[in-house]
């Protein structure tokens, strides 16, 4: 792969672009539960006051998703996107994902029941349909940008890391 080679589409997030206004949390929520209600959201934006930055945060759709690997009934599952999904019918919410998770993006709706994660609306985010500064992006994808992303999630989870010690 040459880095220009297209890999599928992708959220792509511009963390300089973000201006905190958290539109996306609040679409995202909408758009799960038809209430605007950010701890509904499958995005969290992460605002650092000392650093000026705010950063969305959603599922990373990893490779290899350690969420999958620890659900004991299945209902974590790739789609033929390799868009990494949860079967409402098989989940017993016992949220060992959430504890799986490197990056803390699945969490818990008491109020439904349910398990709130990432599943990029079907094909059209609304999260990047929605963000007036386009920090994020719902775009095809070259080998390049993943590999930034990837990059990028492997500092965020080691920042997480030090902060948790």
């Amino acid at each position: 792969m040459n880095g220009r080679d297209s890999v599928g589409k992708t959220l792509i997030i511009s963390p300089e672009k973000c201006t905190g206004c958290r539109t996306c949390e609040v679409a995202c929520s909408f758009r799960k539960t038809d209430s605007f209600n950010p701890q509904n959201s499958a995005v969290t934006v992460y605002q650092y006051d000392e650093a000026a930055i705010s950063i969305p945060v959603m599922c990373m759709q990893c490779e290899d998703p350690k969420c999958m690997k620890v659900c004991t009934t299945g209902a974590i599952y790739k789609d033929e996107n390799d868009t990494v999904l949860i079967d409402r019918k098989k989940c017993i919410g016992c949220k060992l994902c959430i504890i799986a998770c490197h990056f803390g993006n699945i969490s818990y709706n008491y109020e439904q029941k349910t398990l709130v994660k990432c599943d990029l609306c079907g094909g059209d985010p609304q999260c990047a349909k929605l963000c007036p500064s386009g920090t994020i992006q719902f775009k095809e994808a070259t080998s390049a940008q993943l590999s930034k992303k990837k990059a990028l999630a492997e500092k965020f989870k080691s920042l997480l890391e030090e902060v948790e010690k």
